[in-house]
């Protein structure tokens, strides 16, 4: 059997689209193959002539918020296949902001690694033309209306490169505290009131202190036992930054569903799915920066 296969779909607009996306999930449904389309809501009305064909249509618009959630759901549609999988994937379309943009491109090139010893898994990824290039680096396949290529800039260490990137971050912060375990309670009890102050409501307040409480706790646990917070916003989200002096070696952190009777790997796990955006860069020499995004 095959192993995995990733090629980006690059096209020019709705139709080339539409028609490199049915072609690749009927030749799935013809070879009895299970024929996946994970796809944003605005992209589900150019799927309907494969309406009754058997191709399973997935909504990603709230899984893609936070891209850290997308591997963990096709591991759980593939590993629930019987048989092969092909899967179109255009889960954000348009991202909202440029650290969006950037957590999609960094899913691209983790899906390489998350998905190395797979065997019978084909994913085109929906790739607009003016994003080809980028594409290039994380896909090892390129396919258009117009032919089917290698590609010649393909890293496999892409993933590995970006996830020891440096996060930027506003030189002014509404707070930036040092902190160590006896801090933990104010820290928590200074999230929620800024995050409240900032307009979110109640319940999403509370999600951001947990998802930074989590990862506070692991930089005392992991990262030598102590590391900074700050906190700033923009015009729509507000942002808690922890940093530390810790290494995290795995790039898939928080991506792989957390074992029941494991312990740890939870933290990240649930700052992902509480988070609108999870951003997470980790360098021996530089440390560990967490940046937790909630949008108003």
């Amino acid at each position: 059997m095959v192993g995995f296969v990733h090629e980006a779909l690059v096209h020019h607009g709705d139709e080339e689209f539409r028609a490199g996306a049915e072609a690749f999930l009927r030749a799935a449904v013809d070879a009895g193959e299970s024929a996946i389309a994970l796809v944003d809501s605005s992209r589900r009305h150019l799927l309907d002539g494969l309406a009754g064909t058997g191709v399973r249509l997935v909504d990603a618009e709230r899984l893609a918020r936070n891209p850290a959630r997308l591997i963990p759901v096709l591991r759980e549609l593939v590993d629930s296949a019987d048989g092969p999988v092909r899967c179109l994937a255009d889960p954000m379309p348009t991202p909202r902001h440029a650290d969006a943009a950037a957590e999609l491109a960094l899913h691209d090139a983790l899906l390489n690694l998350a998905f190395a010893d797979t065997t019978g898994f084909a994913l085109r990824c929906a790739v607009p033309a003016a994003g080809a290039a980028a594409a290039e680096r994380t896909h090892p396949v390129l396919v258009s209306a117009d032919e089917v290529r290698t590609s010649g800039a393909f890293s496999p260490g892409a993933a590995v490169d970006a996830f020891g990137a440096t996060l930027t971050a506003p030189v002014e912060a509404l707070a930036a505290v040092h902190f160590t375990l006896d801090d933990l309670p104010e820290l928590r009890d200074l999230v929620t009131v800024r995050a409240s102050a900032f307009g979110l409501p109640r319940e999403r307040a509370l999600d951001l202190t947990l998802a930074t409480n989590e990862i506070v706790t692991n930089s005392i646990v992991h990262g030598g036992d102590r590391g900074t917070l700050r906190l700033w916003q923009t015009e729509t989200t507000f942002v808690c930054e922890v940093t530390d002096s810790g290494h995290i070696r795995n790039p898939l952190v928080g991506r792989v569903a957390p074992v029941p009777a494991t312990l740890g790997g939870r933290g990240v796990w649930l700052a992902n799915q509480l988070c609108d955006l999870v951003r997470i860069r980790s360098d021996a020499s530089a440390g560990t920066c967490v940046q937790l995004q909630i949008d108003r």
